[in-house]
């Protein structure tokens, strides 16, 4: 009766599309588990052998490529309570039309959802034949290269034609060889297409706007490979077909909500058509879910720096869709939004005021969705203009130095300052003042540039100003005489004084010739005076002239008016004094200082206006031998025209007697001078002058 029936169902399953042979059998890829609902067999029903004797029914072929050494195992477990699913291994290295018989065969009866058979480590037999109640049998020990074929077929029992679903997952210590494992072929992830659904477990979904809609499923393909060389991609409407490439979807389809449609991800050698590796395929499921986006509003916010009434806005930044895959353009008014008209070329530039732009948003599905974006200031901060006085630091430069940091130009918190000499350089942040706690300048400007925690900034003026130094306009030079004291006033007005005597007081007394300093507070600032104390300089006496009993002093230097006094208590403003009498005199000499008197002392000769050079021995010559003592004693002798007729020195004893050129002159009015140079400091030029009365007898 069971043989009936298997043949009943080989005719029956026989007449379906075939699923697999060996001569095509899938390549399996990796150590992944699969999932497959055999039905009916493939276009050549195998000679099987072993355990499996009754032909194929609902049956699948795998081959399998070993590429680590080790122990093979897996587990066949069915989804439906009435599925009897059987198997066989051949190998290794067969081919088909030759596969010998099966090195692992299970034909026993295990039916039941969670019903397990395959291969395990406890088992010890190689076959179970049909009634068989040994679902396992023992592992294979395989080595790398090794190729083998799985044969698994769903033999339905109890007269029920039940297709089923089964899971095939792989143990043990060896794997097989994939593509999709070997990051020499795949250097990157493949990605699912769409978002996952509320259900994790339920296909990932794809929003379309409405259904049903025309799909071009090639759309998909760039962003499921990403970019891995190599791989090609089909799409189908069954996971079988997905398995094995069968029935691929080439055209745009009407696509809907309910079907479930996979991809299948396969690999082509381009070198060798024929490695087993290009059987190998990933799948993967999705469908298509009816919806539209929802654009939210937003509000984003820019700097109003230093007050313009613009600002830059970063479009782009604004949170109005949380999706990927979209086009955002940005429209001025709704109007140009939905007329597609003027959108803004720069969203990530947008120079703009206050005010409201709109977006719209739109997936690569073609669903869309508005939304108004708010352009906002940051909170906006106060700076105001600031003023610093500081002393002077050169008062011939006219410069200070200034801190820039203390100028009082914000009360806000949190923000950080620079400093610029120009607007320019604050907006545009070159030539920064780099030494701002010490920055030497003259009255002027600078500027800066205040930035609070969000990036804004504003900018103040900053007025330099140089307090230039305070002087006192009643401390002046004075001169006084060598020998006196005087006081100095540094006037009034002023919060401190400091003298460098060490006296803080507004004057000082008792002073002598020298030079001061003192410091003169104003307010914050000090300057410093410096006041000197001349010595009058003395007048001297650059020589004296005496005419018979006339004596004239002839005085420079020191200042004028002189004053001239014989016994320093008389005093006259001449310089002459009249009718001396012969003999030592003591001329005194002062200037307006009244400093103590120079002094010179002077000789008023004994005049002889007659000389008679007889011979006789009374009145032969005038002698000035008695000045022979004084520094270079001149004595002349001048006719009525002018003309020197004599001259007598040492070696003429300063004698003359009535020649010239040892000749008696003719008897008549002769006029003589006396000079020398008195033997003090100024050797003081002095000079004598008369007239004398020469009578010759003949």
């Amino acid at each position: 009766m069971r043989k009936i029936l298997l043949f009943i169902l080989f005719c029956v399953s026989s007449s379906f599309y075939a699923q697999a042979d060996c001569s095509t059998a899938l390549s399996v890829c990796g150590n992944s588990t699969i999932t497959y609902s055999p039905s009916g067999i493939g276009n050549v029903n195998e000679l099987l052998g072993g355990c499996l004797t009754s032909g194929e029914h609902n049956s699948i072929w795998y081959k399998l490529t070993i590429a680590t050494s080790g122990t093979l195992m897996f587990d066949l477990v069915p989804t439906d309570p009435n599925a009897d699913y059987d198997w066989a291994i051949y190998g290794p290295n067969v081919s088909c039309g030759a596969l010998g018989s099966p090195i692992r065969c299970n034909a026993a009866t295990v039916i039941g959802v969670g019903a397990s058979t395959g291969l395990n480590m406890t088992s010890t037999i190689t076959n179970a034949a049909g009634g068989s109640l040994t679902p396992y049998c023992q592992y294979l020990d395989v080595t790398a290269g090794q190729t083998y074929y799985l044969y698994i077929d769903n033999w339905v029992g109890a007269g029920s034609s039940t297709t089923a679903p089964f899971s095939l997952t792989w143990g043990g210590t060896a794997t097989l060889a994939s593509p999709f494992t070997n990051p020499a072929l795949q250097p990157n992830p493949f990605i699912s297409p769409g978002t996952p659904a509320a259900n994790p477990n339920d296909p990932r979904e794809i929003l379309i706007c409405v259904s049903p809609v025309v799909f071009n499923f090639s759309t998909l393909s760039t962003g499921i490979l990403n970019s891995n060389p190599n791989f090609a991609i089909s799409y189908h409407t069954s996971q079988n077909d997905a398995l094995t490439g069968a029935n691929p979807i080439t055209t745009p389809q009407t696509v809907n909500t309910t079907t479930i449609y996979y991809y299948s991800i396969h690999y082509q050698d381009p070198s060798n058509p024929n490695n087993p590796l290009n059987s190998c395929r990933q799948i993967g499921a999705f469908k298509f879910k009816q919806g539209n986006i929802v654009a939210n509003d937003a509000i984003i916010y820019a700097c109003n720096n230093n007050q313009s009434g613009q600002a830059i806005f970063n479009l782009t930044t604004a949170n109005i869709f949380s999706g990927s895959n979209v086009t955002i353009k940005y429209y001025q008014s709704m109007s140009d939004l939905n007329a597609g008209t003027s959108q803004i070329s720069n969203p990530a530039q947008y120079l703009s005021a206050q005010g409201t732009i709109y977006a719209l948003v739109t997936t690569t599905e073609g669903c869309s969705d508005s939304a108004a974006i708010t352009l906002s200031f940051y909170p906006s901060f106060a700076v105001n203009n600031a003023i610093l006085r500081v002393c002077t630091l050169d008062t011939e430069a006219k410069t200070a130095s200034f801190n820039l940091t203390i100028a009082n130009v914000t009360s806000q918190s949190g923000t950080t300052k620079k400093f610029y000499p120009s607007v320019t350089d604050a907006v545009n942040q070159t030539n920064e003042i780099l030494n701002p706690l010490n920055f030497i300048a003259p009255n002027s400007f600078v500027y800066v540039r205040v930035t609070d925690n969000n990036g804004c900034y504003q900018i103040a003026k900053i007025s330099l100003e140089v307090i230039p130094p305070v002087y006192s306009t009643v401390l002046k030079d004075k001169t006084i005489c060598l020998e006196d004291r005087t006081t100095l006033d540094a006037g009034a007005g002023f919060s401190g004084y400091e003298w460098s005597t060490g006296a803080t007081t507004q004057t000082i007394s008792n002073v002598g010739v020298g030079t001061y300093w003192v410091k003169l507070k104003t307010g914050d600032c000090i300057s410093t005076q410096t006041v000197r104390i001349y010595p009058a300089e003395n007048p001297v006496i650059t020589s004296v002239s005496i005419s018979n009993t006339t004596v004239t002093i002839n005085v420079n230097g020191g200042t004028s008016p002189y004053q001239y006094s014989m016994d320093k208590i008389n005093w006259q403003d001449s310089n002459v004094f009249s009718n001396l009498k012969r003999g030592d005199h003591t001329i005194y000499v002062k200037d307006q200082y009244d400093c103590t008197p120079i002094e010179i002392s002077i000789v008023v000769p004994n005049i002889i206006n007659v000389i008679t050079p007889n011979g006789d021995g009374h009145n032969d010559a005038i002698n000035y031998s008695a000045l022979a003592h004084k520094k270079n004693l001149v004595f002349d002798v001048y006719d009525r025209y002018g003309n020197m007729i004599f001259h007598a020195d040492q070696f003429k004893n300063y004698k003359w007697d009535g020649t010239s050129g040892n000749k008696k002159v003719p008897t008549g009015n002769y006029w003589f001078s006396v000079t020398w140079n008195e033997n003090d400091k100024n050797n003081t030029l002095l000079k004598y002058s008369g007239w004398v009365l020469v009578k010759n007898r003949e």
